[in-house]
Parts: structure tokens; sequence; C-alpha cells
């Protein structure tokens, strides 16, 4: 039998030396015919030729003794290919241990690769026309369609666009909530998204922060308290239709009691739905999180349930609102509705694609799988003495913070004295008892 060095232990390494801040890169300079194909009988005899360069067996992972040495070379002396080949190592690596961030990691849009040799742009208002022909408009405004239809508002109600991600969405209802209400004070709770206290510097709103209650849900009486204070002043609320760490969902029909308990009628809702905005639609028994609950504004991933290369997700609203904001940009030839000037024109044809290739039915499916899959992970991590629970209709497992060596190595969220692991289609059970093992170890 020969012998080799693990791959894992070569990873090692190249972290220890990484983690000193030297700009060491990994080069793998052997071929095939020294990489062993076959871990039940480790003698490195693969024929030469037979795979790339650099290329090992997942089913293997060792590196044979008459391999090349393995050695490290400065980014600087590695060629554009070796750069390349290093990073696409390092990303198929990572993307089989990343479990504690909302991206779903399976997909394929390589039928979409054609369309990358384009200079395309969906510059303005989708929904009008453009100077500039080389756009998606058409296939943003099904998507905006099909967004429209989840989020419960008449398609001829509701305006929105494909947006680089929930920030942006976020800032855009934001953005509408200040133009219609200048004076407006912004009430967002201890577990609403970063993105937001950023936003409403950006957009010099005044703003209360408060409470939230143990599960991440909002704290009712103290957004009760904090707008009867404030009651002469247009209440602008941030719900989370799934908080960041914990999945929880703010009631907006409480939300909108509070207000209407207050006399408060000069008021606006936005809700960040990033990702249960694409969960909540497919389960039997949803909370309240669509228009037809209240609220005047949405924000939605795309790269999360969905699953995408590049982040994107969509901004909805009412059509009404979007008239106070537009103007028109003559030498474009478009009405200037949205945020940026010029936006991704990929970016809508791959969630079109997405909801196309799966259906409404598909995505139901997936949801399932999803939520089956969180409810698993409570149970194993309950039953091996490891503390673990999920909202209502999230695929957000909550436990005790980890070591530090097991939030490295599964990409795993954490914050303050918990964290979490998110079920996305792309974790598997497997994935779920390999974690669960290395928090007892």
């Amino acid at each position: 039998m020969g012998w080799g060095v693990p791959v894992a232990m070569l990873g090692q390494i190249y972290t220890m030396w990484a983690g000193r801040g030297l700009p060491i890169a990994a080069s793998w300079p052997y071929r095939a015919n020294s990489v062993c194909w076959n871990v039940g009988n480790h003698t490195g005899a693969a024929q030469a030729g037979a795979g790339p360069v650099g290329e090992i067996r997942a089913d293997c992972g060792m590196i044979c003794a008459q391999a090349k040495p393995f050695s490290f070379r400065t980014e600087a002396h590695m060629t554009t290919e070796e750069r390349l080949q290093a990073l696409y190592a390092k990303m198929e690596e990572l993307s089989t241990r990343s479990v504690g961030y909302p991206v779903n990691q399976d997909f394929d849009y390589s039928e979409l690769l054609p369309f990358m040799k384009f200079s395309i742009n969906n510059v303005g208002d989708p929904f009008h026309e453009s100077n500039f022909r080389m756009n998606t408009h058409e296939f943003e405004r099904e998507v905006v369609g099909t967004f429209s239809d989840l989020m419960r508002i008449p398609r001829d109600d509701s305006w929105g666009y494909v947006t680089s991600g929930g920030t942006e969405g976020n800032m855009y209802g934001l953005y509408l909530a200040r133009a219609l209400f200048p004076d407006g004070i912004v009430y967002y709770s201890e577990d609403t998204h970063y993105s937001v206290v950023k936003i409403m510097s950006l957009i010099n709103a005044r703003n209360i922060m408060v409470k939230s209650q143990n599960n991440g849900e909002v704290d009712y009486d103290d957004l009760y308290e904090a707008v009867r204070v404030n009651r002469d002043a247009p209440a602008i609320v941030v719900t989370n239709i799934g908080t960041t760490m914990k999945g929880a969902v703010d009631d907006v029909h409480k939300v909108r009691d509070i207000l209407d308990d207050l006399a408060v009628n000069r008021l606006y809702i936005h809700a960040d739905a990033a990702l249960s905005g694409m969960i909540l639609p497919f389960v039997d028994e949803p909370q309240a999180y669509g228009f037809d609950s209240g609220i005047d504004s949405i924000a939605v991933s795309g790269h999360k349930m969905i699953g995408s290369p590049v982040p994107c997700g969509v901004a909805l609203t009412k059509r009404e609102y979007v008239a106070r904001v537009s103007r028109s940009v003559e030498y474009v030839g478009v009405l200037d509705t949205t945020l940026t000037g010029s936006r991704s024109a990929l970016a809508p044809l791959i969630v079109w694609y997405a909801l196309r290739k799966h259906g409404l039915d598909g995505y139901g499916r997936i949801v399932a799988r999803c939520l089956e899959t969180a409810e698993y992970a409570v149970t194993r991590f309950n039953d091996s003495g490891i503390p673990a629970w999920r909202n209502r209709n999230s695929v957000t497992v909550v436990f005790p913070r980890p070591s530090e060596e097991v939030v490295h190595r599964w990409s795993i969220a954490p914050y303050e004295d918990i964290a979490h692991l998110i079920a996305m289609p792309n974790v598997s059970r497997e994935q779920i008892d390999a974690v669960v093992d290395d928090c007892l170890r």
C-alpha cells in the first residue's frame, strides 16, 4: 500500500499560512497519474491523462507519494489559469460545508451562459420602454408578475423590479415611505436586519428601535408604547417576515391593530421577507406576510431559496406609490423609478429561468423538503443533548454557539451565545449529522 498526505491536512497548512496575513496561494503541481483514485486500493495507479491537472477524487482525498511535492506559491508568481483553478477548487470545497447562511447552492444555469457574451443592461423602469434595447425587461416583468401573485397583490396594482439583493429591496421600501411621509418615524426591532440601520442613515430618517421577544419576534407591547409616545408623527414600521438569526415572523395583523388602536392614520409598513418570502407562499398555514395583510412594500431575495450565482432579489410595492418618485430621463428614454440607474439584466433572467424550470409546484416541493430537513436537524440536535429549536414555518435551526473550529469548518453564523444552521435545498441530513457530531467533540 502506498502512502499519502490527506488533502484536509494541506488545507490546514494553507489556513495556517493565510491566517498570518501572507499572500499565499496553493498550487497543485501534479498530474492525474500521481493522484490516488481509489480509497479502497490506495495504489495511485491511475493512468496518465485520466483527469485534469489538480483533480482530486472526493472518494479518496489522498495525494500519493509519487506525486510531485505540494508547494506554496505567491499569488504574484501564479498564472491566471492557476489563480482561477485555485479559486474554483476553494469554492467547490467550501460549497460542501456551507450550512449557516441562507444561500441555495443547488442550481444549474449553464443554459444562460451564451448571454455572457453580451453587455446587457436593464436601466430604467422595467414597465417602460428604453432607448437601450439590449435588456431583459420583458423577462423582468414576468418575474414581477409571478411575485405579485405570490405576495397576494393584483398585477395591475403592483409595481416592482429585480434588485441586487435584500438590502436594495429594503432601501427601496423605506425610500418610498420617506417620500410619502418625510416627517415619519421608522420603527424596527432589535432583530431587524443590519441593513435597515444603514438605510435610515442614508435617507436621514428619524427612527426608534423596539425590543424583540426571545424567539426573535417584535415585542408588541414595546412597539405600542413607542408609537403611542409619537402618535402625532407618521409611523413607518419595518416588519420582519423571517428574522436573520431566528427566522421569526412578525405578526403584521397585530402591528396593524396597534396602529389602528392608536388612531395612526398616516402609516407605511415595509416587510423584509428576504428568505421567508419564498417559504410562506408554499406552506399550508402561513403567517400573514402579503399585501392582503396590510403591507405597503416587500423585499424578497433571489439568491436565497431560489438560488443564484449572483446576489439578487425583488422589490415589490403598490403602483400608485411609485408615481411619487418617478421622473423621465430623456437621453436613455426611460422612467427613473429604480434606485440604481444601470441594473443587471442577467439577474432577472436567472430568476425567470429558475421559476420556469421548477414552477410553483416545484418550489412547493422544495420548501416542504427544506422544512423536513430543518425538523430533522432540531430532532438530531436534541437527541444528542444539544438544545435546538426553530420557529414555525422556518428553516432556520437555532442552537448554542459551538466552538470556533466548528463555526469555521461549517460556515455557521454565530451571534452572541447562539448560532444557527439553515436547511437550504443543498443541505443534506448527512451534513447535519456531521455538524452535530462535530459539536459533540
